[in-house]
């Protein structure tokens, strides 16, 4: 099959306009990776939905392109953003594909350096604020009440409709719908996305596991953190836009959330790329932390289910992360004699 985008694949049960041609990078269409060893430590049959081979390396290009193309339809120049760093990249891409600028808002200092510069090379104008994330989505809520501006965070309507479909990729790559699915939880538009997705199909739904990073779990907490930290900087989010929709598709789903620290994520991140070869990058694998720690807890509930754990991004949007604390490689003679002794031959 040729692949030819999201849109061109479900464009018939998204609700976007149709008056002009998909905005599209081709995006969607991403693996289900079984992950063996992993999945039998746990006592799971478990996958890997690997968002990070989306064009700019996540999740997020399953929204802009429908976010960017209904902007498009509706006469939009210029787009607006606020972003941790994958949004920016995505939208900043989306953008320079329909000829509109692209305005991105990001904390100063608290962005990956991967995720920065695809913003950059993409040729948006990034615009650092002394502020949280939460700070610059209200002030981009508030520049495109003023301006002609789109806005293109998870608040457009538009960006879920393109986001809902890796919920009917997943049931389609896996042959059913798995008994859970495991995400990181940030601004909470992806686990709203997916339940849409799966609530639309009808039949059978799963059950859905949110991770949020300890120093930012606001739906967890029950309140706004008005100063979210972590390292795992695409979920440092302390008052998520969609965290009513979040709160009803964990209800609805029978599910769970629960907050897991950065030595959880860091761990999980780590066996992800140890013990699969899968790279994502360290708040991707905030949902497979939180099922190692459901599964320490109670093993039965979760013993021989199968489990799709959703990685949105690609590790080399993070690569400090992958860097840090690791030593520096080993420098030896050119001599072969002494790579074998070097590697126990």
């Amino acid at each position: 099959m040729v692949w030819r985008g999201l849109i061109a694949a479900f464009g018939d049960r998204m609700n976007i306009s149709k008056a002009v041609p998909p905005v599209t990078l081709f995006e969607g269409n991403t693996p289900l990776i079984p992950a063996p060893r992993l999945g039998a430590s746990l006592g799971v049959d478990l996958f890997l939905k690997y968002e990070g081979l989306n064009p700019t390396g996540s999740f997020k290009d399953r929204g802009m392109t429908t976010a960017i193309t209904q902007a498009a339809a509706e006469g939009a120049e210029t787009v607006i953003c606020a972003s941790t760093g994958n949004t920016a990249a995505s939208a900043a891409a989306y953008a320079s594909r329909a000829g509109m600028q692209c305005v991105v808002l990001i904390p100063d200092g608290k962005i990956a350096l991967g995720k920065l510069a695809g913003a950059l090379a993409y040729g948006a104008r990034v615009i650092a604020i002394s502020g949280s994330f939460d700070d610059g989505l209200r002030m981009v809520r508030e520049a495109s009440d003023k301006a002609p501006i789109a806005l293109v965070n998870s608040v457009n309507p538009a960006r879920l409709e393109g986001q809902k479909t890796a919920a009917w990729e997943v049931t389609e790559q896996l042959g059913s719908v798995p008994d859970w699915l495991c995400l990181p939880v940030g601004n909470a538009g992806n686990i709203s996305a997916y339940w849409l997705g799966f609530t639309e199909s009808g039949g059978d739904r799963p059950r859905l596991l949110g991770a949020q990073a300890a120093g930012a779990a606001p739906i967890v907490l029950g309140h706004v953190v008005d100063q979210p930290e972590t390292m795992a900087t695409a979920i440092r989010i302390g008052n998520p836009a969609r965290w009513k929709q979040a709160e009803a598709a964990l209800q609805e789903s029978n599910g769970n959330i629960l907050a897991v620290t950065d030595e959880e994520i860091f761990a999980a991140y780590r066996r992800l790329a140890t013990e699969e070869g899968v790279f994502c990058e360290p708040s991707s694998a905030a949902g497979v932390a939180g099922l190692i720690k459901r599964i320490n807890e109670d093993r039965t509930a979760y013993e021989g289910r199968k489990i799709v754990c959703v990685l949105t991004g690609h590790g080399l949007k993070d690569p400090d992360s992958a860097v840090r604390g690791i030593p520096a490689p080993e420098t030896i003679p050119a001599d072969v004699d002494v790579l074998l002794k070097s590697i126990g031959m």
